[in-house]
């Protein structure tokens, strides 16, 4: 029987690289020849995971495209964390829509049996089509957030309100999630930007290809997973959480970029607190805080008396990377408070005993490595559908608090929070009464994620489902 050959194209920016690596572990896993496309400057965020994979007996391989040189873009810019200024996105998006062509070179000469594409990349569909490949789309979300932002989205519930405080209840949902005008995409609010049409068209797409991969599993939220397939007519597979495939303290201290800390200091410092006692605050690979947001964050963890790791991206320069921080905050904090100054392990932070809260810019990749941890949530969402995604933690789960960021804004993190805000939250999550019914919730959650994926569960049973099926799909060779 010849093996099967599945292509994996993540967009270049780490939140979708990352789990799209984990992705194709997971297929090599079960026998699928797994090949992930990438540019020469991130091939090597993948190099050591390829290698892990192959030594443990799975075969794995990376292909090369040449990155596009366009006007308006940086030289050697191939990661979309790279880009400072959020107006250069549509530059760096109209880069990879020049990828085309290799991409079409590639699939003629190996004919993979399928190409798991990123939906930033709508045309990905029209070129698997020309040589009869299925086209998956991964959309690095939740059931819950797709099903949200499309009901938001054609329903247009939000388009009579004044005032960007002014409340808004999603239609035709299973669940009361009430949202206010500020925290809808403006690529949503105006459907006329060369952004909006982007997304219709990666919507369009998605309606032409073969189904959707989506990392979450079944039990977390069966509503939307159903809503999803019966009442939006989309063909979907679940495998979630795909972060669980990393099993070895290793894998879980080597996920993503080089770590700014090493795995054995890290350890260390967690090792000597006691359990639930910590909170890990981090906002992903994206967002990065003014000076005055940090100086808040700084006050209100001080002012929480809660034990913290706190990973604050690095400025441009020394002056910029600790003009924020409090006089004496450094000298106070010995002992009580480390911070990671760039990348942390972060899934070898959150699945310590030790973490007993953790504040996340609810991005789905750290969600569902949350929930995965059993670690309840302080959310603080700005963009993308990170403010669905706090709904489900908040509202529907129930295993979070929300700090009370209210304004869509990329790159620069929701909202001017102040101090109070961030103790109030940070207190609640940590301790008294509702805080150990939310940590029980969060308990029976990452039990269900750890069955999910072994053997005969939920996402364990809807991949090898989705195996079989491409295995029977005509060959394209």
């Amino acid at each position: 029987m010849v093996k099967l050959q599945v292509f994996f194209f993540p967009l270049m920016a780490h939140g979708h690289m990352i789990p799209i690596l984990d992705m194709a572990k997971l297929f090599a896993s079960r026998g699928v020849h797994s090949t992930i496309i990438t540019t020469p400057l991130n091939a090597p965020a993948f190099a050591k995971g390829v290698q892990r994979s192959n030594d443990l007996g799975s075969q794995m391989s990376v292909k090369i495209l040449e990155f596009p040189k366009i006007d308006g873009l940086l030289e050697n810019c191939e990661n979309a964390d790279q880009i400072a200024n959020p107006a250069m996105l549509p530059i760096f998006f109209a880069a990879t829509k020049l990828l085309k062509d290799q991409l079409e070179q590639l699939l003629k000469e190996h004919r993979p049996n399928c190409l798991v594409a990123d939906i930033s990349f709508p045309w990905a569909t029209d070129s698997a089509a020309k040589f009869d490949i299925p086209r998956l789309v991964f959309h690095g979300s939740s059931f819950f957030a797709s099903c949200a932002g499309e009901q938001v989205r054609l329903h247009r519930p939000f388009q009579n309100l004044k005032s960007d405080s002014d409340e808004f209840f999603v239609p035709n949902f299973p669940h009361k999630v009430k949202l206010c005008l500020s925290q809808i995409p403006p690529y949503v609010r105006s459907e006329e930007t060369d952004f909006a049409k982007t997304i219709i068209e990666a919507r369009e797409s998605e309606l032409r290809s073969y189904g959707v991969i989506v990392n979450s599993f079944y039990e977390l939220e069966p509503e939307y997973a159903d809503h999803y397939r019966n009442v939006l007519n989309r063909k979907a597979w679940h495998i979630g959480p795909l972060s669980l495939c990393n099993r070895s303290l290793e894998e879980k201290a080597h996920r993503g970029k080089q770590a700014a800390i090493s795995e054995d200091d890290c350890l260390k410092w967690l090792d000597s607190k006691s359990p639930n006692s910590v909170l890990y605050v981090c906002f992903g690979s994206i967002n990065k805080f003014p000076s005055k947001q940090l100086h808040e964050i700084a006050m209100g963890l001080e002012a929480s008396g809660q034990q913290f790791i706190w990973v604050v991206r690095k400025g441009t320069n020394d002056k910029e990377a600790e003009d924020w921080m409090p006089e004496g905050f450094d000298e106070r904090m010995t002992g009580k408070g480390l911070i990671i100054r760039g990348w942390a392990p972060q899934v070898m932070i959150l699945d310590h005993g030790a973490i007993g809260g953790f504040v996340t810019h609810c991005g789905w990749n750290s969600t569902l490595e949350g929930i995965a941890a059993g670690v309840p949530m302080v959310t603080w969402p700005s963009f993308a559908e990170q403010f669905y995604n706090e709904k489900l933690i908040t509202d529907v789960l129930r295993i979070g608090v929300a700090v009370g960021a209210k304004e869509w804004v990329i790159g620069t993190g929701g909202g001017n929070i102040k101090s109070d805000a961030v103790e109030t939250a940070v207190r609640s999550i940590i301790s008294g009464e509702e805080a150990e019914e939310r940590r029980k919730r969060c308990k029976g959650l990452k039990e269900m994620a750890r069955k999910a994926v072994e053997e005969g569960g939920s996402s364990y049973s809807d991949l090898n489902a989705l195996i079989q099926e491409l295995s029977l799909y005509p060959s394209s060779s």
